[in-house]
């Protein structure tokens, strides 16, 4: 679990930061960790042996599967083959930046449950300069053939640059809203998934994400109540002798589905971004590039 030596975890226990199936957990009892789900914090634990956690920055054209019939090059091809990992959510082949690969099951379903409302933030470049009104649209929710969309947040990054978070997961969302109203994307890239950021990584690259990432993200996706969405649980071998105690930079806000009561403030936001979109205009930002407070460009992550 990586979370640190044995006295280390044992003080979280005795602090009562450990729980069992939601029960506190005492010093010496003992898990299945087969059936049994430990937390930290509210937070589950990756406890299973052998699971494996990798952020990658998926390239323009890699398809997000694990086997594609037309032969094309596969997310799954780009990460070790061995153990077998999966692609947690999508991004369309035209879509490029960060994609998360695993085989912790309970995980990737918390990842994309509607539920659980994860943050996931892009870098889009669109066809034409958004007006108003548009942004308005996209923090409001856009009318789509799969229903509205909840509010998202649209920043202003440079003349027709737009930096858009969101929580739903529908199929080629970001593209369907800037088509619904009337600026199509060119050029999309995801720059974070909850907590987790890649500057570092270049198009094709990949790492594994440290124990306190993963911990994070779970954190991300775990709903303030303690509400189960009634995931699958973690498979594997039995395995009764193992204790609780045996010995992981935060993202933007989490979405939660309560939007009106932040919708005047998001608003305002918002003329706030398009007024340094117009002071901005002509520093335009490639996607994946975001601009520090001191003004600085960073690279795409």
């Amino acid at each position: 679990m990586g979370l640190g030596s044995r006295r280390a975890c044992e003080e979280l226990i005795d602090a009562g930061r450990v729980t069992v199936n939601g029960e506190v957990a005492t010093l010496g009892r003992r898990v299945d960790v087969s059936r049994d789900q430990v937390a930290l914090d509210g937070a589950p634990l990756a406890v299973m042996p052998g699971l494996v956690h990798y952020l990658l920055h998926k390239p323009r054209g890699v398809v997000t599967t694990a086997d594609d019939p037309q032969g094309r090059p596969t997310v799954v091809s780009l990460v070790p083959a061995e153990p077998r990992v999966f692609p947690v959510g999508r991004l369309d082949a035209d879509s490029e930046g960060l994609l998360v690969l695993t085989n912790d099951g309970e995980l990737a379903q918390r990842l994309t449950h509607p539920s659980f409302g994860v943050d996931k933030e892009y870098v889009v470049e669109t066809a034409g300069v958004p007006t108003p009104a548009a942004l308005r649209q996209l923090r409001r929710g856009v009318a789509l053939e799969d229903g509205v969309t909840a509010p998202a947040r649209v920043s202003v990054l440079g003349p027709g640059v737009l930096r858009v978070v969101i929580h739903e997961g529908r199929n080629r969302q970001v593209r369907r809203m800037c088509d619904a109203v009337g600026f199509p994307v060119r050029r999309l890239v995801r720059t974070r998934i909850g907590p987790l950021s890649g500057p570092r990584l270049r198009p094709g690259g990949w790492r594994t994400l440290r124990p306190d990432e993963v911990r994070a993200l779970a954190r991300a996706a775990t709903p303030p109540s303690g509400d189960d969405a009634g995931g699958p649980r973690p498979g594997g071998r039995r395995a009764s002798g193992s204790r609780a105690g045996g010995g992981q930079r935060p993202g933007g806000p989490r979405a939660h589905g309560r939007h009106d009561a932040g919708r005047s403030r998001r608003d305002q936001r918002g003329d706030r971004d398009e007024r340094d979109g117009r002071a901005g205009r002509g520093r335009r930002d490639s996607p994946g590039q975001t601009r520090p407070s001191d003004g600085r460009r960073t690279p795409p992550g």
